[in-house]
């Protein structure tokens, strides 16, 4: 199994079959389950045995997919929750005490933003935040009581790039742990483990499901930090339910394939906004204008699904381009077969101030799309028209 490819591991690394023989995995739609003895129920209670107790803690669907995800990103262990921000939270809490400090990138999801500055607080739990291009003054911000260095790269919405060799090697030298949300990538394009990372997180409902049907969050890395996630998840109950993480697993074995397809659709309508007299500026990984481009090529197999850029003419501007496609969805989504174009300033980074969003470079007429599977010339087409 260790020498298959990623392709073949995503369909071959499954649960064993059942007495029926069935080619695809059932169904495991049960809340808990039974023990031959009383002896036995003690010591599966005691952790003595490794097996299944309650849907909570764990059920042969969810594990299914933990597998498969660590596989990808070469992590030990992971666990499997009901969506991404359930993923990030859970993270953070089981890990984080009273009086620690995180110290993370600035360009975040609004929500994880939201939960750095607005409940965290709340348990004496600060936060300091470093730019994305400001890597060689992040060891200024580490303070006694730093614990952690957080950073999205691709980050939402602005497709920035940040060095993941480089902030895992400060993170080993400060003895700080490492987490990276690896959700605009996929274990497909790129594997943070490598660069130095300590936990992997991923919003399941992006990419890994690929057809905006179900909600999920997973977080994979050390078996050590794993065990201290995995036992705050199990008393407060942020867990993936079994159906969910059966359509995530059979989605995973289309990951590559899919991705491939995503990122040769984007990088295209990339090239093609870069020449359009009504767009100011464009972002994208695998552009050579991209300011990180080499980074991106270093920690990338390729470029994703997102595209950023801006309408020139700032709001109206904007407003016009959104009521004007046509093909194209409307959303706050992303990683799904169909195009999505979102306005990040009034939808997922609305919550912010409008000087922390000019921080990140989230401007009243930035579009991002998140680039699907129709045939390019159509995705094109209508961002073409809409533009006017």
């Amino acid at each position: 199994m260790n020498n298959q490819k990623f392709e073949t591991k995503a369909i071959r690394n499954q649960l064993e079959r059942t007495q029926y023989l069935e080619h695809s995995v059932p169904l495991y739609l049960t809340s808990s389950y039974v023990f031959e003895d009383a002896e036995d129920m003690r010591a599966s209670f005691a952790e003595e045995k490794d097996r299944n107790i309650y849907s909570r803690y764990s059920n042969p669907n969810t594990s299914e997919f933990v597998d498969k995800v660590c596989q990808m990103e070469r992590a030990e262990a992971g666990f499997a929750f009901a969506s991404g921000m359930a993923a990030v939270f859970s993270t953070f809490a089981a890990l984080l005490e009273s009086g620690d400090h995180i110290l993370s990138s600035r360009s975040i999801f609004g929500s994880t933003h939201s939960l750095f500055t607005n409940f965290f607080p709340k348990w004496n739990i600060e936060t300091s935040f470093f730019e994305v291009d400001g890597l060689d003054e992040i060891e200024n911000h580490i303070q006694e009581n730093t614990r952690l260095i957080y950073v999205e790269s691709p980050t939402n919405p602005g497709v920035d790039i940040i060095d993941l060799e480089v902030l895992g090697n400060i993170a080993k030298r400060h003895g700080l742990l490492f987490i990276v949300d690896n959700c605009f990538a996929s274990p497909y394009l790129q594997q943070p483990i490598q660069f130095g990372a300590d936990l992997v997180i991923h919003s399941g409902t992006k990419l890994m499901d690929g057809q905006g049907r179900v909600l999920a969050g997973v977080t994979v890395g050390s078996a050590e930090l794993v065990d201290k996630i995995y036992r705050f998840a199990r008393i407060t109950g942020p867990t993936l339910s079994p159906f969910n993480a059966w359509i995530l697993s059979k989605s995973l074995e289309t990951l590559a394939m899919r991705v491939d397809r995503h990122c040769e659709n984007a990088l295209q309508l990339a090239q093609y906004l870069e020449n359009h007299p009504k767009v100011n500026w464009v972002k994208y990984p695998m552009l050579p204008s991209h300011p990180n481009y080499e980074i991106a090529k270093k920690q990338m197999k390729a470029g994703g699904s997102v595209v950023a850029f801006e309408v020139r003419g700032g709001l109206e501007a904007g407003r016009r381009f959104f009521d004007s496609v046509t093909l194209l969805t409307l959303s706050a989504n992303l990683g799904d077969t169909r195009s999505i174009v979102t306005h990040p300033a009034s939808t997922t980074h609305s919550k912010l101030s409008e000087a922390e969003r000019l921080q990140v470079g989230i401007t009243d007429g930035m579009v991002r799309v998140s680039v699907g599977l129709e045939h390019i010339e159509d995705i094109v087409g209508d961002i073409a028209q809409a533009l006017g």
